[in-house]
């Protein structure tokens, strides 16, 4: 199945039926619409698409919320038909703000956290102020591509769409070649996030990069050599942890303990020496003498210490 698993969006096409745009040339344009339909995951809850015709006017073909299924979108798209007359990009990408991406029509809630993304095609140059219009519809975080074809101006191009520039323009010679266009947004739609995708090979941590993925690890782990896997990193090596006296590694973390005669603070870290002559801690028959963590036995005058070091006689 060549179709998208992932990243859904809210997608629109704003499609150039100028003058210029030769019937049979129109006709490219809709296979090109079709194509890229086919390869995205089309759904209520996956991606949405509306379809935008425009040349001195401009029509909502059909807004996101009327299809969600590929061959009701497809055969609506096999029926458009070109306005003729001007190249009116800037009104088309504002219509597309003011009547497309509201809610009512079928764009998901902000709270959604869906991509609104606008691809316009065009084979001409602008005939009104596009770039305050393409700035505002960016800054509202509509993701716009440009793909101009044949004459199309590509300083307007690139006054549209959104940054890098390299990533969100494209231009090819001809109608007849626009096709190939469809991979390169497979790529970009499609690839966005490999994590999601499930198909990595990462043990712990998959790290989406653009169009590829990178592997990491939880804290206390060290990526191996392989990139892939990883290993629980010793954390009792000097200088990695806080114990004051012995530190425990626990898989690829730790804890802290103390000598005997010594017991853990509350702050988990530092140890105190013990009361060994507390009642119960010692087993000095006279006297206890406390010594940093130890003891030691004595006696009451007129007695002295047995060999056992704890009696007296």
């Amino acid at each position: 199945d060549t179709a998208c698993k992932n990243r859904p969006l809210d997608l629109v096409f704003i499609i150039d039926s100028s003058r210029s745009v030769r019937p049979e040339e129109f006709e490219k344009v809709k296979i090109f619409l079709s194509k890229m339909i086919d390869t995205l995951d089309i759904g209520e809850r996956t991606t949405r698409v509306a379809v935008m015709n425009y040349a001195s006017t401009v029509k909502v073909e059909f807004p996101l919320r009327t299809y969600f299924d590929k061959a009701s979108m497809k055969e609506a798209i096999s029926h458009i038909e070109p306005l003729s007359a001007g190249t009116m990009t800037g009104l088309a990408i504002q219509t597309a703000m003011d009547e497309v991406f509201t809610e009512e029509m079928g764009t998901r809630p902000a709270t959604f956290n869906i991509p609104k993304v606008v691809i316009v095609v065009t084979d001409g140059r602008p005939q009104d102020q596009v770039q305050d219009v393409a700035a505002s519809a960016r800054t509202a975080g509509i993701e716009v591509y440009a793909v101009g074809v044949d004459r199309a101006d590509m300083q307007s191009l690139r006054i549209m769409a959104s940054e890098p520039l390299d990533e969100h323009v494209f231009y090819v010679e001809t109608y007849g070649v626009i096709e190939k266009l469809t991979s390169k947004f497979r790529e970009t739609f499609c690839a966005a996030n490999v994590c999601a995708l499930g198909t990595h090979d990462c043990e712990q941590v998959c790290v989406s990069n653009g169009r590829a993925y990178l592997c990491d690890c939880y804290e206390g782990y060290t990526l191996n050599p392989d990139k892939r896997t990883c290993s629980a990193v010793d954390m009792c090596a000097p200088g990695r942890h806080e114990c004051d006296q012995i530190c425990v590694s626990n898989n690829g973390s730790y804890v802290c303990e103390c000598y005997e005669g010594y017991t853990l603070n509350p702050d988990k870290k530092t140890c105190s020496a013990m009361d060994m002559c507390a009642p119960g801690g010692h087993d000095c028959a006279q006297v206890c003498l406390s010594n940093d963590g130890s003891y030691s036995c004595d006696c009451f005058e007129g007695y002295t210490l047995n060999p056992d070091k704890k009696t007296c006689s």
